[in-house]
């Protein structure tokens, strides 16, 4: 939330950048980020879902302006004072929303009124894609931890079953890695992936056996272990069904393979899978 900040304000060249999470389980959000606020009158304030601006946001899941606040018919006004304080005039609001469902608000700000148009709505969408794609990420990685952890339950076939459930959350967070803007989230996804996989990081291209594998080769296997076909991992990873076989052959050869199993099973020895 406060990189996304200082991109909105960067990239609007508007003055003063908030925002904050829909808490879970209540139909509501706080502000918990300021970034250009010359007051704490906005900290922590508690937004419900259809109440001033950013509520109405959450409410639509849209984004949602207005020229001035304090006057404007558009928006219920229980929030007037805090916004007031800070004096703030023209206010925009941007959902975040992952999986159609509302997670966070991000706003932007001037002290005058004046409108805000196309451009300045865009950038601050753009700004929000950022924290919607942080928490995909944090979801699918809580959901591969859920996957990893130890079953109470005795049976082989339910411990198979969970290790199906993790190899098929690397084979998705594999896929969605390269999607990622942020060198440095990108990175830390990938970390997660390579201690799934007991061996080393996949930002490396080598393994413990000493095999050498282009990351995108990895991606693919990550892809036919889960039990992908080459149409639905091209799908997948954004590439085409040609150019999946050609790095699925690259990898056969580099793991002395001679079908798509042996070459999953020595990636997992080489500790590439889980």
């Amino acid at each position: 939330m406060g990189s996304a900040l200082v991109r909105l304000r960067r990239s609007t060249g508007l003055p003063v950048a908030f925002g904050g999470m829909v808490e879970p389980g209540r139909p509501r959000m706080r502000i918990s980020e300021l970034n250009g606020t010359a007051t704490e009158s906005l900290s922590r304030l508690a937004v419900t879902a259809g109440n001033g601006l950013g509520g109405k946001a959450v409410a639509l899941a849209r984004p949602c302006a207005v020229t001035d606040y304090s006057s404007s018919r558009q928006i219920t006004h229980e929030y007037d004072a805090a916004v007031a304080m800070e004096g703030l005039r023209s206010v925009l609001a941007v959902p975040v929303v992952v999986r159609r469902r509302v997670r966070g608000v991000l706003y932007g700000a001037l002290r005058t009124a004046q409108p805000l148009g196309d451009r300045t709505l865009t950038a601050a969408v753009e700004a929000a894609r950022d924290v919607e794609q942080a928490l995909v990420v944090r979801d699918e990685v809580r959901g591969l931890l859920e996957a990893a952890r130890p079953r109470t339950a005795p049976y082989d076939d339910d411990r198979g079953a969970a290790w199906e459930q993790v190899r098929e959350a690397h084979a998705a967070l594999r896929a969605l890695a390269p999607r990622i803007d942020d060198p440095a989230l990108r990175t830390e996804l990938l970390d997660v992936c390579g201690l799934l996989a007991e061996g080393p990081a996949p930002t490396s291209t080598g393994c413990r056996d000493g095999v050498q594998l282009a990351p995108r080769e990895v991606d693919v296997l990550a892809c036919v272990a889960a039990g992908s076909t080459n149409a639905v991992a091209a799908e997948r990873l954004g590439l085409r069904a040609e150019t999946v076989k050609g790095y699925l052959r690259s990898a056969m050869r580099k793991l002395g393979a001679h079908t798509r199993g042996e070459a999953v099973v020595a990636a997992r020895r080489a500790g590439l899978l889980p």
